[in-house]
């Protein structure tokens, strides 16, 4: 009896770590690329809003950033954000995630640089293909041939730098 107990609550653990695994993401700034108008805007604007995670989205037509702001406890990954800007018929010029700084030791996001941590909120740029332009990372993968797992392009790993 008391090892099935202890199963239960091994279980329980992993199903708990599992499920946070991308929830403490609060907010991205996706900057597209491609876009012409205001109705290329209105496109990514209406994909971004239909994520059940999003509380809401402000466009900067002049910069072609989107703002999202996630709601508490949402579970979301980067690669979401990638298929919704896609779906609307864009890409991804750069991903910046605001997130708490416990977030990032998460195994899914490497940290390609060496800067320091210190507050308990962080903003980090993904630089994986499909999250910078294809420009930026012809430069990155030669600024980081000796990271193997860059050259790897899993789209199950985020490789990442710390903005602030």
């Amino acid at each position: 009896m008391k090892k099935s107990y202890q199963y239960v609550i091994l279980l329980a653990l992993v199903v708990f770590n599992f499920s946070n695994a991308n929830a403490q993401i609060s907010k991205a700034e996706i900057r597209a690329t491609g876009l012409t108008c205001s109705v290329c805007s209105n496109a990514i604007n209406k994909q971004l809003k239909a994520l059940p995670e999003v509380a809401k989205v402000e466009t900067d037509l002049n910069t072609n950033t989107f703002t999202v702001t996630l709601k508490e406890n949402a579970s979301i990954s980067p690669k979401t954000f990638k298929e919704s800007v896609e779906k609307a018929g864009f890409f991804i010029g750069s991903l910046a995630l605001t997130s708490k700084s416990s977030f990032i030791k998460n195994e899914k996001y490497i940290l390609v640089d060496t800067k320091t941590i210190d507050s308990d909120q962080v903003t980090f740029q993904v630089l994986d293909k499909g999250y910078v332009t294809e420009k930026e990372f012809k430069k990155l993968s030669k600024s980081f041939k000796n990271v193997e797992t860059y050259a790897s392009n899993n789209d199950d790993d985020f490789h990442i730098k710390i903005i602030n």
